[in-house]
């Protein structure tokens, strides 16, 4: 897996269709977590590839919220992403908007860390740190189980995720911790200059 396009490309296009500073942030979140997840599970010289993916992933969300992963092949196709990237793209969308199934484990990782990292990001905005740094998996399991803290984010689609990869749930959330504390300092000064 080889990507064709920069990441400078890839941040200018995503930038090109998502302007909320969220969707940005969550977008920059993603992506280094999936670069932390390729080099921690033997994919290191696929990084660039992860990455891009994991910044790509939600590109029409923010415009085309109905079409989701449906309108995403269009737009990725104008900034010259490869068919592979884009299937990779859609396939976090499988059962939910698309029929697209992730079949490479880094598709996997994506489909399962994706909602993970909102949960994730909104249990850490609770801390008095605001940070994930501190963050045990005890402390998330709690938000996990109360289905009224960030509603919106799927504890199914987690779920069926760490089942996809053949994980146990904690494992899956200890994981992702880990993978955003990697990356969280990088995303807030990227963020300040957006």
């Amino acid at each position: 897996m080889t990507s064709t396009i920069t990441r400078e490309e890839a941040l200018s296009l995503l930038k090109e269709y998502n302007k909320e500073p969220f969707h940005i942030l969550h977008a920059l979140t993603v992506e280094g977590v999936m670069r932390w997840y390729a080099n921690e599970l033997g994919y290191g010289e696929e990084e660039e590839y992860w990455g891009l993916v994991g910044l790509l992933h939600d590109i029409d969300f923010e415009l085309y919220p109905e079409e989701h992963c449906k309108k995403a092949p269009e737009l990725l196709r104008k900034g010259n992403v490869s068919e592979e990237m884009i299937y990779s793209v859609c396939s976090h969308g499988h059962g939910i908007c698309v029929d697209m199934e992730p079949k490479h484990e880094m598709e996997k990782v994506l489909f399962a860390a994706d909602e993970l990292t909102g949960l994730i990001g909104a249990a850490a905005r609770m801390r008095p740190s605001k940070s994930v740094m501190d963050m045990e998996v005890s402390s998330l399991k709690k938000k996990f189980k109360d289905k009224k803290f960030a509603a919106g984010c799927s504890r199914d689609v987690i779920k069926t995720g760490a089942e996809r990869l053949g994980w146990e749930l904690d494992a899956l959330l200890e994981r992702t911790i880990l993978a955003m504390r990697s990356c969280e300092d990088k995303v807030h000064k990227e963020m300040e200059g957006i």
